[in-house]
């Protein structure tokens, strides 16, 4: 379980890296205190994601591990295009920062709940939870995700926006494009 959770910990940690997820936590941080987002963010997180496990349980259960590898390699691959291409906070996703909620935790959790149905992260769990512990790759996943819009919120109050936004998506891709060649190997060696 431990291997399963530093997977997962690891693998969304760098997805969420440049996603819009961490510019909603930021622009929500610019407005409400920032323990309070990051418990919402946590609680959507939580739930998102255990769905995703269930989910890649149920597809583990039913197809050849090798198969599995193959196609999660492949699927890493298209994260990690995604990622080069990058996310935006669009008006819409700005709305959802700013509410009507009074509450900042519930108006961050259902904003990051919607946000997150689809998002790049959710597809890389339901992936990792095809063949490795569930409760592993959800504490995991769930707390990688946390970590990295936490670290987005920390350092952009500390350093506005002097990040190279381009540096870190392409080092986020090149991980996703080697998970995916590790996982398409151990597929193909089966």
């Amino acid at each position: 379980m431990l291997a399963a959770f530093l997977l997962a910990f690891g693998v969304i940690f760098i997805a969420e890296l440049g996603d819009k997820s961490q510019l909603m936590a930021l622009a929500f941080a610019t407005r409400f205190p920032p323990f309070k987002i990051l418990l919402g963010i946590t609680i959507a997180t939580a739930i998102v994601h255990l769905g995703s496990v269930a989910i890649g349980g149920l597809i583990g259960d039913r197809l050849p591990t090798n198969a599995i590898n193959i196609v999660a390699g492949i699927a890493f691959f298209g994260f990690g295009a995604w990622t080069l291409r990058g996310d935006e906070l669009t008006e819409k996703d700005e709305a959802k920062a700013h509410g009507v909620f009074r509450s900042p935790i519930v108006a961050a959790s259902i904003a990051f709940f919607l946000a997150e149905l689809g998002d790049k992260t959710m597809l890389a769990t339901i992936t990792l939870a095809t063949n490795q512990p569930w409760f592993g790759i959800w504490l995991g996943s769930t707390l990688g995700m946390v970590a990295a819009d936490g670290l987005a919120i920390a350092v952009g109050r500390v350093l506005g926006k002097r990040l190279p936004e381009r540096a870190v998506k392409i080092g986020a891709a090149a991980a996703f494009f080697i998970f995916g060649a590790v996982l398409i190997a151990e597929g193909v060696r089966g």
